[in-house]
């Protein structure tokens, strides 16, 4: 792919989260510097100064670029001749808003782990924010990003099924089957199974909203109404390890929503299915470089990442040639691609031709269907419409 010669300079980025043990930290390094677009500098890599200043040194960062705190980190990089372009953020869930919110107000653009915030209103309020200076702030809902989740979107875009009449999506793991005792939880248990930190459904925060991002980006609906069922599985737990809900989409079709951490032998099963008039598209995690295209009476396709004839935009979310695996880190690094070159668009003055990427306001519908399933399930199921 050839880039605009206006992107030939890195994007500086600096995390919030993410330090050196982090898994999902590691993943968006990795993912932000995949293409060169992008380059980390520093962060708030821990709440603990010490640790911060350590995380940044391990990264082979300047050690004065590994800061105490977000507001310590956004004043210094404003007066740095080489200063950031964009702020990161990975951290405690109960960290996000925050942070976005001082980073937006800093002029910065954002990318931003899940769930973007805590509550709907914190989500509303992160759009309005990105709005009215024309700033962006991407989600990394990376499932939406592999090349075959895409395609299916462009088929249903381009009425290859007909209208969407029904949909369903499950997100199944065992993160969490076996009860985790507190004197041997670590600093992310922690906050995890607290539930004023993990947020409004532990479940939703942690894999739920992919689910629900995925099934309305690929089908493009919107959910009207849901009816839920929302619990702990596994005795003794506070926080909300699994949800189930029925769901009315704007326009009339009609869905299912599975999502749970605590199903023991689980393995990251992430399976959607969207039945249309004219036939059925299905993609699986656990076979993610295909995609199933079974039209009634038209027989069944099987079609591969990078097969001849796909759409352009299709093949160059692709890296590697057919036959090598591609997976999360690849689609993580499309989402930070596609941003980068939005805002460098932006600032050219050029308009912005690839929307498809998730953004803040992915995340706000995202917070009113948690909120409405929860409204829901306290009411004994009874049909919610969603704020």
């Amino acid at each position: 792919m050839s880039l605009p010669a206006e992107t030939r300079r890195p994007l500086r980025i600096a995390f919030v989260g993410g330090g050196q043990t982090s898994w999902i930290g590691g993943m968006h390094r990795r993912a932000a510097e995949l293409d060169g677009l992008w380059q980390v500098v520093g962060g708030v890599f821990s709440s603990k100064a010490d640790r911060s200043r350590e995380a940044a040194i391990a990264m082979g960062l300047d050690a004065s670029r590994g800061y105490p705190d977000v507001a310590t980190m956004l004043a210094v990089e404003r007066s740095r001749a080489d200063g950031i372009d964009a702020v990161a953020v990975m951290g405690p869930n109960d960290t996000h808003y925050p942070a976005v919110a001082a980073a937006l107000d800093a002029g910065l653009d954002v990318m931003l782990d899940k769930p973007v915030s805590t509550t709907a209103a914190e989500a509303r309020d992160l759009a309005a924010r990105s709005r009215a200076n024309d700033q962006i702030v991407a989600v990394t809902h990376a499932f939406s990003a592999y090349p075959m989740t895409r395609h299916a979107r462009h088929l249903i875009a381009t009425g290859a099924i007909g209208s969407v009449r029904m949909l369903q999506v499950e997100y199944i793991q065992n993160g969490t089957a076996i009860p985790v005792q507190p004197d041997a939880m670590t600093d992310r248990d922690r906050w995890r199974f607290d539930a004023g930190r993990s947020g409004l459904a532990l479940v939703f925060s942690a894999i739920g909203c992919h689910a629900q991002h995925l099934a309305c980006s690929v089908a493009g609906l919107t959910v009207a109404a849901v009816s839920a069922d929302a619990g702990a599985i596994v005795p003794n737990r506070e926080v909300i390890d699994t949800m189930l809900a029925n769901l009315r989409f704007t326009g009339g079709a009609r869905g299912q929503f599975l999502v749970t951490q605590a199903a023991a032998g689980g393995e990251n099963d992430i399976r959607l299915r969207i039945y249309g008039e004219r036939g059925l598209i299905e993609w699986s995690h656990q076979n993610a470089s295909y995609l199933r295209l079974q039209l009634e009476g038209g027989g069944t396709h099987l079609i591969g990442r990078s097969d001849p004839g796909l759409p352009a935009e299709i093949l160059g979310l692709a890296r590697t040639p057919r036959g090598h695996p591609e997976g999360m880190l690849e689609a993580f690094a499309n989402i930070y691609r596609e941003t980068a070159l939005a805002i460098t668009a932006r600032r050219a003055d050029r308009p912005i031709t690839d929307t498809t990427f998730p953004t803040i306001h992915d995340g706000v519908h995202s917070m009113a269907f948690v909120e409405a399933c929860l409204a829901s399930s306290a009411n004994q199921g009874v049909w919610t419409n969603l704020s």
